[in-house]
């Protein structure tokens, strides 16, 4: 199986050792797209080199990015990783579960599977640009787990669903970009804050349960457009108000 379409984002990593492990286990599995988002430590150094091995050629082609978003912007899917349960974390899928959605999708999606910090994990506010959550079982005496260990267990499951033909029933319909998606949200929010439908101290409650709906829904390119009219046509009709009403 060719995987040449997902990236492994890793969000804020600390630890040397980590990445390399994490690229060891990406060629392993068969994944080469490595790109790092603002890492805390230099990814070439000595230590990470000697845990990939012969993956080393991954820290030397690996994206650097400032944020998430721009990590993003090329991804028509994105997969957050989370430990954490509770409010905006709900509907979590366990790694087999992801795998056998990402099989649905058109064969070509660009998809980005994204782990967060080693220590805080990922910000809700970076769990908003993906479009399904991903967990990982563990005991509750010591749920959180080791930045490659979470790679490996979610990578081998990718890997090992590949080998079905399962893959094979996937979706017609390519999926918007991240970019597109992103800037479709941000219109959307602030299209309702003009017409009072979003709560101005914290427009992102209601914004996130939105995110939801459409990041199910897995929207293509005209969908998008389509949306972005809805919110063009609220604007005028809402700048009409406030003229007649002048």
């Amino acid at each position: 199986m060719d995987f040449s379409n997902i990236c492994i984002v890793l969000v804020e990593p600390r630890g040397a050792l980590n990445i390399g492990s994490v690229c060891r286990v990406m060629m392993n599995f068969g994944f080469s797209d490595l790109r790092l988002v603002n890492p805390q430590v230099d990814h070439k150094n000595n230590d990470a080199r000697n845990m990939a091995l012969k993956a080393g050629v991954f820290l030397d082609n690996a994206g650097i990015f400032s944020d998430l978003g721009e990590a993003l912007e090329d991804c028509q899917f994105s997969f957050g990783t989370t430990r954490r349960f509770g409010k905006y974390r709900e509907e979590l899928l366990h790694p087999p579960e992801a795998a056998e959605l990402f099989f649905t999708l058109p064969a070509n999606t660009r998809t980005a599977l994204v782990f967060g910090r080693e220590d805080k994990g990922l910000f809700t506010k970076e769990l908003d640009l993906c479009q399904c959550f991903v967990t990982i079982p563990a005991s509750e005496d010591f749920p959180s787990m080791n930045l490659a260990q979470a790679a490996a267990i979610c990578l081998y499951e990718f890997s090992k669903l590949s080998c079905s033909k399962k893959y094979l029933n996937r979706k017609n319909k390519i999926p918007a970009s991240g970019k597109n998606i992103e800037n479709m949200f941000q219109h959307m929010k602030k299209t309702l804050l003009d017409i009072d439908y979003l709560d101005a101290q914290n427009p992102d409650h209601l914004l996130r349960t939105f995110r939801r709906i459409f990041g199910r829904s897995i929207l293509d390119a005209r969908e998008v457009r389509i949306l972005q009219g809805l919110w063009s046509r609220i604007d005028w009709i809402e700048n009409q108000r406030k003229i007649n009403k002048g």
